[in-house]
């Protein structure tokens, strides 16, 4: 009998934020999957370790997701990946992938879940804790109330066409520059949080207080004008 593939979401950073159904298939899968070369260096690894100790006994499959703009360099990787995984599968194991957030918000786990399920072996998404809910929650402020529209928008998107969108807009990574400066010409409001929920977590509260070198684990809001 083949195993199942699990994408589970690890949530932004706080251990704590780990669903009990995370904990759980961590804590009783064959196999942990996670989306780096090197555990040391993978976040949703270390997350997933400090909700559940016994992740760091399980036996490792390194997925490399390299963040690049190649398309050749993501399909190749991709499809090494969904290969590797396809045979722990084969074999009858069980295996979990990890992954920051949420694995159905700009998650790499989409592209493999693709790719396994095409293979004919049965996947499973668990939800986790976004980090756009994560940030809201630290800065205490609403995403949306009443009939207010929520955006969630990749950095990378052209942000005067995106500041011109109603409601509430959540801008995640990408580029910094551009959208800074986009929020400043337009006059808008915005604050942020930078590496939510770790030790080296940053709230800012005023667009003007948003460094340009922030790091890639931002989340910038922007509400619209009342």
């Amino acid at each position: 009998m083949n195993g199942m593939f699990y994408g589970v979401g690890v949530g932004p950073g706080d251990p704590e934020l780990l669903t009990l159904k995370a904990a759980r298939l961590i804590r009783g899968c064959d196999v942990l999957a996670i989306p780096h070369r090197d555990p040391e260096k993978c976040f949703a690894y270390r997350i997933a370790c400090g909700a559940v100790p016994e992740a760091k006994d399980k036996p490792i499959l390194c997925v490399d997701m390299p963040m690049t703009h190649d398309k050749l360099l993501r399909e190749t990787a991709y499809e090494a990946g969904a290969a590797a995984i396809a045979k722990e599968l084969a074999a009858g194991r069980t295996v979990v992938f990890v992954t920051l957030g949420d694995p159905s918000v700009y998650s790499t786990f989409a592209y493999l879940a693709e790719r396994i399920a095409k293979k004919g072996f049965d996947v499973q998404w668990v939800p986790g804790v976004p980090s756009f809910c994560a940030a809201a929650a630290r800065l205490q402020s609403p995403l949306c109330t009443d009939r207010e529209e929520l955006h969630i928008l990749p950095g990378s998107i052209h942000a005067e066409n995106a500041l011109a969108y109603p409601g509430t807009k959540v801008f995640m990574k990408g580029e910094l520059g551009p959208l800074l400066d986009a929020i400043e010409q337009g006059g808008k409001t915005a604050q942020a949080t930078e590496n939510c929920g770790t030790e080296n977590e940053r709230l800012y509260r005023t667009a003007g207080e948003i460094p340009k070198d922030a790091g890639y684990f931002l989340v910038t809001i922007v509400k619209e004008e009342a």
